[in-house]
């Protein structure tokens, strides 16, 4: 299970056997047949309709139950209060404006000691000029200041070209919205793991860790 590219602790996840486990905007044909292999019961929503079947192709192909849905992760209204043992969410709320209501809905999901495993980008990577040529000279040129957002921070132009390829919009969250939001949430921050990326995307790649991950429980 990867929720960044370094392991995490075992205990972050534990025994998943008999457990009901939400993969929240983490369909892809990877996470979910793993713990549906290990003996969970797994609900997986997300909202691209593509990547739910690229789980459903696994699971019908390794014989593995596994529910999919497909749903915006900060509404969960579908499930009734404290449905779930654990919420896995890797790296995916760069894709909504708000983050805080994914927090407020994973605590409001999961059952008394229950444990959300989350992973997010550092902010610092949407700081910075994406013009090709600045990573050339290994320089950083920063325009951008948090909260970011494709559609107040992106060139007209260059919104309306990566809204005509279909590709999602993006936000940069501060820190204050990913960890504190988690907190106001009701959670406990039990665990706090960073990683470097494996192939540097960017400059700032190259000199800090800029995956975050984070093990939150809720109280018994």
């Amino acid at each position: 299970m990867r929720l960044i590219p370094d392991d995490i602790p075992d205990h972050w996840l534990g025994q998943v056997a008999d457990h009901d486990i939400l993969c929240l905007a983490s369909a892809g044909g990877q996470q979910a047949p793993i713990l549906a292999a290990a003996g969970a019961t797994v609900t997986v929503l997300d909202a691209s309709e593509g990547q739910l079947e690229q789980d459903r192709l696994v699971a019908a192909r390794d014989g593995l139950a596994l529910s999919t849905i497909q749903g915006d992760m900060r509404d969960l209204s579908i499930f009734p209060d404290e449905s779930f043992d654990i919420i896995f969410h890797p790296i995916s709320n760069l894709y909504v404006p708000d983050v805080r209501p994914v927090w407020t809905e994973c605590y409001r999901t999961l059952r008394k000691g229950g444990r959300l495993l989350a992973s997010f980008y550092n902010p610092v990577v949407f700081v910075g000029d994406r013009d090709p040529k600045w990573r050339e000279q290994g320089l950083i040129r920063p325009i951008h200041t948090m909260p970011y957002a494709d559609t107040e921070d992106m060139e007209a132009n260059e919104l309306e070209a990566k809204v005509a390829r279909g590709e999602a919009l993006v936000f940069g969250h501060s820190l204050t919205d990913q960890i504190g939001g988690q907190t106001e949430a009701g959670f406990r921050i039990a665990g706090f793991r960073e990683a470097r990326a494996p192939v540097p995307r960017f400059v700032i790649d190259q000199y800090l860790p800029t995956f975050i991950a984070t093990l939150a429980l809720k109280a018994l």
